[in-house]
């Protein structure tokens, strides 16, 4: 683990996370790289997708100082992920420069895993806004179908 400050991306997902974001003429779902990888690492955590990120982007996308996650208050998933991954609250720990290393860690390796859902999930697309849009929607439809009270379970 190395000790930046910053939330790194993986080299291999460097031109899709660049493809999401909203500039150059391009109308991406995204409005910044921290939405981007945010979006990825919660993707990621929900579906137990951890995956170690391998060589590092060093140009577009380059490491993103953690301050633009923490002023857009993106550091409470950060802490959620790093909490839920280990199961112990003193990731969380302030006095030692290891545990924001180790949140940071986990978050960009949930990060890596999530975007490389979204590889997945965008082959043969053209359009990534709706393609987010469908996963989303039946993220929905997942967790309502796990939430509705059934009623069926007491016929017999």
């Amino acid at each position: 683990m190395v000790e930046t400050g910053r939330i790194r991306v993986a080299k291999d997902k460097a031109d899709l996370v660049k493809f999401l974001i909203s500039t150059d003429g391009r109308t991406g779902p995204f409005q910044t790289y921290v939405d981007i990888i945010v979006f990825a690492a919660a993707l990621g955590a929900k579906h137990n997708k951890r995956v170690p990120l391998g060589e590092i982007s060093k140009r577009e996308p380059s490491p993103i100082p953690q301050e633009q996650f923490i002023v857009r208050g993106y550091d409470t998933v950060i802490n959620l992920i790093a909490i839920t991954e280990t199961k112990n609250l003193s990731v969380l720990s302030f006095s030692e420069n290891q545990s924001r290393e180790k949140r940071n860690y986990i978050f960009e390796e949930y990060a890596n895993g999530g975007l490389e859902i979204l590889q997945s999930e965008f082959r043969g697309a053209v359009d990534y806004s709706e393609r987010i849009l469908l996963i989303l929607s039946s993220e929905r439809v997942e967790h309502k179908k796990d939430s509705e009270f059934d009623l069926s379970r007491f016929l017999s």
